[in-house]
């Protein structure tokens, strides 16, 4: 063999040595790199969510004031739903510690479908424990669904400038019919059933079907006044103006409170400590998995799937 092949040999022996050297200095940094993300994961969890190891559950076996949050938009695919509510109020009801059960309420409305579930619910959760008072505490908005919600409660409260009522139904939707017409785009929907695309957008608005569709509406209307006035009943102003409560105009705490939507002002922590005389708060709120609320503060949108699979039991709740 030549001095050549001797080198290029030696050199070859070299590059693998090396080769297999880095390969074992990238797993060792994978490794670290791994350890370093659980680490740092773990603590965004303990910030962001809290610690696991303190659920409150001391407080729960003291006497207390039980508060259920409905935070945002009521609907089913948001966090204030009604499977979640209900499940709080239920879980606050039933502790034999608490006192009186406060629904914190800071939403613009939404589906009346599930204000209804949650409506429902509490008058039941009322008759089977009649001794224990709901109170409603209407933080920065209290409207529409959110005020269907708060007049199932045996009192409302509000700060002064909370904003409360807006006691209608609404539906919106755009036309774009002409505006098809003058670009040239031709709309090609098939339907079995003369009305069933009445709600479509690029179809034309037909008189009889706006009738019909204005006719739900107000019957949804007048559902909504019956639990208003069911739920207010004597306490709802009767006055000359009395129609305009229904109107769908929306009033702050000062004007609510004459008007009788509300029974005072006062925060949370005023109706805890001077109404029920339990100052202690114990949230029963059910939220999302850990798992989700980390994934949504970090807006990790790619997580999203994998927290669906990694939802507790616990959050897979339904209405009974």
């Amino acid at each position: 063999m030549d001095k050549n092949s001797e080198q290029e040999d030696k050199w070859l022996k070299v590059f693998i040595q090396e080769t297999f050297a880095e390969q074992k200095r990238s797993r060792r940094w994978g490794g670290l790199f791994k350890i370093l993300t659980f680490i740092y994961l773990f603590v965004v969890l303990i910030l962001f969510v809290g610690s696991p190891f303190n659920n409150g559950s001391d407080k729960e076996n003291a006497a207390h004031t039980a508060m259920v949050s409905v935070n945002g938009i009521i609907a089913a695919d948001q966090d204030a739903n009604a499977n979640f509510i209900v499940t709080g109020l239920r879980a606050a009801f039933e502790n034999e510690f608490s006192q009186a059960v406060m629904l914190v309420i800071n939403s613009p409305g939404g589906s009346p479908v599930q204000a209804g579930y949650v409506y429902d619910e509490i008058k039941r959760l009322r008759i089977l424990y009649p001794q224990k008072k709901l109170y409603a505490v209407i933080a920065e908005l209290g409207a529409s669904g959110g005020y269907y919600i708060a007049a199932a409660a045996d009192q409302i409260y509000a700060d002064k400038a909370s904003l409360v009522g807006s006691i209608g139904v609404t539906a919106s939707s755009f036309g774009f019919v002409e505006l098809m017409e003058k670009i040239g785009v031709e709309r090609r929907h098939f339907t079995s059933g003369e009305h069933k695309a009445f709600l479509d957008p690029f179809s034309p608005s037909k008189e009889k079907e706006r009738e019909f569709w204005q006719e739900v509406l107000d019957v949804t209307h007048q559902q909504f006044i019956k639990v208003v006035r069911e739920g207010r009943g004597e306490r709802i102003s009767k006055g000359e103006n009395s129609a305009e409560l229904y109107s769908g105009l929306i009033w702050n705490g000062e004007q609510a409170l004459q008007l009788g939507l509300i029974d005072g002002l006062g925060s949370p922590g005023f109706v805890a400590r001077e109404i029920v005389k339990a100052e202690n708060i114990v949230d029963y709120s059910v939220k999302p998995s850990a798992i989700e609320a980390v994934v949504n503060k970090l807006g990790l949108s790619i997580g999203a799937g994998i927290a669906n699979q990694l939802k507790t039991e616990n959050s897979d709740l339904l209405l009974r």
